[in-house]
């Protein structure tokens, strides 16, 4: 398969950065997008230019690390995976793939198609966790928890933190990552000890780190890689209120 990449180079956060073309003479239908990258940056290589920056990890749909916006759709145009999941005959042969990083205010570039992503990290410092003593890890179903509440905090706990919702939002949202970790522990008895305090911390760090706001538009849901809902948005806002109210 021949391919044509219009790749953003950027040297650093300082720089301006433009769209470089490459060719991609032999790809394969079963390479991953991340595995076409890397032939294509050995053959940069072996001709003395830069090779493309961009982030990756475990290329197993984990980590949230592989943050590429591929004609216009972060992680590409595969539902419901990582652009690392993204296999190359999701393309026809001959296309045109512009790639792009992640764009938003907080997440700075760091070069090529990098970017910090450390304002998600200060977001969870603020309050995404538990810090008072819930004693040793209890037996199995020891803890009474509604089976409805188990399962809604595991379904907000999937989130794995990549910001393709804030990529895709176009305020640069960061509600639906912030909204999973919020209720995530909000649904659980361990979280209720600092459940108001969290949501205030957590929300005004947000804020601080120049995230826009929701809109609606559920552009979030539909590219996040594990298919987390906008219903927890609803459940972050309805937080909120209630520690507000309560103090």
């Amino acid at each position: 398969m021949k391919f044509t990449l219009q790749v953003w180079r950027q040297n650093g956060p300082d720089d301006q950065g433009k769209l470089v073309s490459y060719k991609v003479e032999n790809a394969s239908l079963d390479q991953s997008f991340l595995e076409m990258l890397d032939v294509l940056n050995e053959e940069l290589v072996l001709k003395g230019e830069e090779p493309i920056a961009f982030d990756h990890d475990c290329r197993e749909g984990i980590c949230g690390a592989c943050s590429l916006v591929i004609n216009g759709i972060p992680h590409g145009p595969e539902r419901g995976v990582t652009t690392c999941q993204t296999f190359m005959r999701s393309f026809k042969d001959g296309d045109v793939i512009f790639i792009e990083p992640w764009r938003a205010q907080g997440f700075p570039i760091i070069k090529d198609l990098v970017v910090d992503r450390s304002s998600f990290d200060r977001i969870i410092q603020a309050g995404g966790f538990v810090s008072v003593n819930t004693g040793g890890a209890p037996d199995a179903n020891a803890l009474p928890i509604a089976k409805d509440n188990a399962e809604t905090a595991m379904d907000a706990a999937e989130c794995i933190g990549c910001g393709a919702c804030v990529a895709a939002c176009k305020n640069a949202s960061a509600m639906l990552f912030v909204a999973a970790k919020v209720s995530h522990l909000a649904y659980l008895p361990q979280g209720q000890a600092e459940r108001g305090e969290r949501v205030k911390r957590m929300v005004h760090q947000m804020d601080e780190e120049a995230f826009g706001t929701c809109s609606n538009t559920t552009e979030c849901e539909a590219v996040c890689p594990k298919g987390i809902s906008v219903k927890f948005i609803a459940k972050m806002n309805r937080e909120y209120m209630r520690a507000i109210v309560v103090g």
